[in-house]
């Protein structure tokens, strides 16, 4: 990773004053970082994964106002604009994969999380973080989480994920193998830390990483997994614990209350 090369918070300013300064360093929170070397693949890949485990979480109508943050290369953006979704803004903390989305023609550019809330005046329907919540700290994820509350309509509701702790064999090593991670979670936390945040009607749920339907190994590697899943909640049983989802990584939906 070169670092001279990328752009950090602090490079960008928002209404003239600098952005905040969070406390990951090498993989920012407002940016992207999990796509493939090959960009364009990408689009297809990465736009596949959120369609599986996302697209039945997002509002049936489709003139919902969305932001999407650290959307990188404008995957995410470019799955609900397939399926539909005009409103959609992306943003990312770094410009030169905000480039890729823009010779798509896709609504994204340059821009810093906390920095964008704070200056939002129209609320949105959506909004959705593409970067785990775990490279935020727990003072960050809270500020954030009540950050993207204030910033949506009633009813409005927010898509996020993270890495999951309960996983017996990646759980650990999912945390320990990146500096800018600092927390994981599991189905009851991520829940736990959302309705600390006022958040109301939470779903959590399993991220599914086999969704080629085209590969036959797809179905071989679901089938193991699943299997896997059943023998670690047997065991969790048995040591009095009532987790469910083994999955490497957990999302959540979250709404903000309705008026009345």
């Amino acid at each position: 990773m070169n670092c001279d090369s990328m752009m950090t918070t602090t490079d960008l300013e928002r209404g003239g004053r600098a952005a905040r300064e969070l406390s990951a360093r090498l993989e920012e929170f407002d940016s992207f970082w999990e796509g493939p070397e090959d960009v364009e693949r990408g689009y297809v890949s990465l736009g596949q994964f959120y369609r599986v485990n996302y697209l039945k979480h997002m509002p049936a109508g489709k003139n919902v106002r969305v932001l999407v943050i650290s959307c990188g290369p404008g995957y995410f953006v470019n799955m609900l604009n397939e399926e539909g979704y005009a409103n959609v803004l992306g943003i990312d903390s770094h410009a030169e994969k905000v480039e890729h989305a823009s010779r798509r023609g896709l609504n994204c550019r340059a821009a810093t999380a906390f920095e964008e809330l704070l200056a939002t005046q129209v609320p949105y329907d959506v909004i959705i973080c593409e970067q785990e919540l775990n490279h935020l700290t727990k003072d960050e994820m809270i500020e954030f989480l009540q950050l993207a509350r204030e910033k949506l309509r009633a009813g409005g509701r927010l898509i996020c994920h993270g890495l999951n702790g309960a996983n017996p064999i990646v759980g650990a090593e999912t945390l320990a193998q990146n500096f800018d991670h600092f927390n994981t979670f599991t189905s009851y936390s991520l829940m736990q830390v959302l309705e600390y945040c006022g958040y109301e009607d939470i779903s959590v749920f399993g991220l599914h990483l086999y969704v080629f339907y085209k590969n036959p190994f797809n179905y071989v590697a679901w089938a193991a997994s699943s299997l896997l899943s059943l023998l670690f909640r047997a065991l969790f049983v048995l040591y009095g614990k009532s987790n469910k989802i083994f999955t490497k990584k957990i999302g959540a939906v979250a709404f903000k209350k309705a008026q009345a």
